[in-house]
């Protein structure tokens, strides 16, 4: 298929972002919000620290709707934290119905009519690893109803479904540039090698550096990543492609 030539040339994940959300507008869903975590403890998406969150919705939506952690009661949200597969919103429409109740329900609800949000689909990953989730939410351009957005998936939701499952795969493969929480060359290495099952001292002896200078790259790499643990890092790292990455040019200090 020529429309996933761009997909598989791209060498970062903001690379491949800019590709998809451009594919999937032409759609007819010009906001995205993609999440990927191998923290999930629960049936709800885990902290967003943990996870690698794409989207393009307004800075002021996902302050609302990441900082203030009104995900956790958003009904598609937690239909992805559950399931695999894909969704129409009209299921979150009679969710919603059920939960009126609900006062996060409700701030969810407000939030998305003040920004346009009303129609959509939502894709939910399979994943081989414990702990892992995936998921993205299709926004569909103001003026499509949820009719429209059904009528679409009927005619190309196979298509849509695929391009959806090769832009996960690929992201998963390249590492994340642009992220906030971005390790050092050492501190990748440090990593990798424990990854690799390599105690403290065998790094030192690797690296030829002392065990105490080790220690200060492990630590630096926790605290870059917002873990408390060097496990934790190293599966947070591996989340966002930061060890085990190919061409790394930068010099090590």
């Amino acid at each position: 298929m020529k429309r996933l030539r761009p997909y598989l040339d791209a060498r970062t994940v903001e690379d491949l972002w800019a590709v998809h959300t451009a594919s999937m507008a032409e759609f007819g869903f010009d906001r995205l919000f993609y999440a990927y975590t191998c923290f999930q403890m629960t049936n709800r998406m885990s902290d967003p620290e943990d996870a690698l969150i794409l989207t393009n919705h307004a800075p002021a939506y996902v302050e609302a709707y990441l900082g203030k952690g009104l995900f956790r009661s958003a009904p598609m949200m937690n239909w992805a934290a559950n399931n695999t597969g894909s969704s129409s919103w009209r299921q979150m429409d009679n969710d919603c119905r059920n939960m009126s109740t609900d006062p996060g329900v409700r701030e969810v609800l407000a939030l998305n009519r003040r920004f346009g949000i009303s129609a959509g689909y939502t894709i939910s990953y399979p994943m081989a690893l414990k702990h892992a989730a995936a998921g993205i939410g299709l926004t569909a351009k103001r003026g499509l109803s949820q009719d429209d957005v059904d009528q679409i998936w009927t005619e190309r939701g196979e298509e849509i479904e695929i391009i959806n499952q090769v832009a996960h795969l690929c992201i998963t493969q390249l590492p994340a540039t642009g992220q906030s929480r971005i390790l050092t060359p050492r501190q990748s290495e440090v990593l990798e090698l424990v990854a690799d099952g390599k105690s403290v001292q065998d790094i030192a002896i690797l690296l030829d550096r002392k065990t105490a200078t080790v220690d200060k790259h492990l630590r630096g790499a926790r605290e870059t990543l917002g873990v408390e643990t060097t496990a934790q890092a190293v599966r947070k790292a591996s989340v966002l492609n930061q060890i085990f990455v190919l061409d790394q040019t930068a010099n090590l200090g």
